[in-house]
């Protein structure tokens, strides 16, 4: 959960923002931080009773005084109905969208040759496909006729430090990279209407700690704010400089590795092979 926002109170007063996974996790964090800035939220996922089980507990840490409200709405991200339903929703509810912070996925680890391909491609329609059918339903079909083509709005996609590739992962290293791309890309077809569109890669699942949640929330509130108006298609790495270090991935020992070459420094060659198989 959010702490205490570092932004000004009454930021996102009368905005209304989407967060999928809302109900927990990053998500979690971030309809908290939105709740705290005055933005009214609706969170999604395919699971109502958890969502609704959140949407009781962040009612409860509104300010008195503030409009907000919190909204769960049951939707599966990677189904085309449940998503324009989710839209459609939203605008009935509360005649508008602000934001939309895609941050529904799902992943599981295994090496690839364990991966079946019914598992690679549930994690790519989740991840990537999902994010595309927000975005595209939520802002192109909807929004972007209902209300962001007139008064401009604000996408945020939660992806992953995938950087240096992401081995026991690679369904979601490959999803969160196509995303990053995506971004990119609608950040130049939609920019005529005013709509930005960014991404926030936080530090990787296996070195997450208690905590990192709250770190990540002020970032996506920051890229939704007026203080980023000048910023899309970037993608804001927070995940306290993990991505500039140099990641060593233990390779079993081996023989597979092909002969070096004979030639003039064929014993160097050898000696670097025999000093570098058990490491890339």
């Amino acid at each position: 959960m959010a702490a205490s926002s570092v932004f000004k109170a009454g930021l996102f007063n009368y905005k209304v923002a989407i967060v999928t996974g809302g109900g927990t996790g990053i998500g979690k964090a971030i309809t908290s931080e939105l709740l705290q800035l005055g933005c009214s939220v609706v969170i999604s996922s395919r699971k109502l009773e958890r969502l609704e089980s959140a949407a009781e507990e962040l009612t409860q840490k509104i300010p008195p005084s503030s409009l907000a409200k919190v909204t769960p709405i049951q939707c599966n991200i990677r189904n085309e109905e449940e998503v324009k339903n989710l839209m459609a929703s939203t605008l009935k509810l509360h005649g508008r969208i602000d934001f939309l912070v895609n941050n529904g996925g799902g992943q599981f680890s295994s090496p690839v040759n364990l991966m079946s391909a019914k598992g690679w491609k549930a994690v790519i329609d989740t991840n990537l496909n999902g994010t595309f059918l927000c975005c595209k339903e939520g802002l192109f079909i909807c929004s972007y006729n209902a209300w962001m083509k007139d008064h401009g709005g604000a996408i945020v996609n939660i992806i992953a430090d995938m950087w240096k590739g992401f081995p026991g992962m690679a369904h979601t290293g490959a999803a969160r990279a196509a995303v990053d791309n995506l971004t990119k890309s609608l950040a130049i077809e939609w920019a005529d209407n005013g709509v930005r569109i960014n991404s926030v890669a936080p530090v990787s699942a296996r070195t997450l700690k208690k905590g990192v949640d709250m770190h990540i929330s002020p970032a996506v509130c920051f890229l939704l704010s007026p203080a980023a108006s000048y910023i899309t298609g970037a993608t804001l790495k927070v995940d306290a400089g993990q991505s500039l270090y140099h990641s060593v991935w233990e390779i079993p020992d081996h023989t597979a590795w092909p002969p070096a070459p004979e030639g003039e420094n064929t014993d160097i060659l050898r000696e670097i092979m025999d000093t570098t198989k058990s490491k890339l």
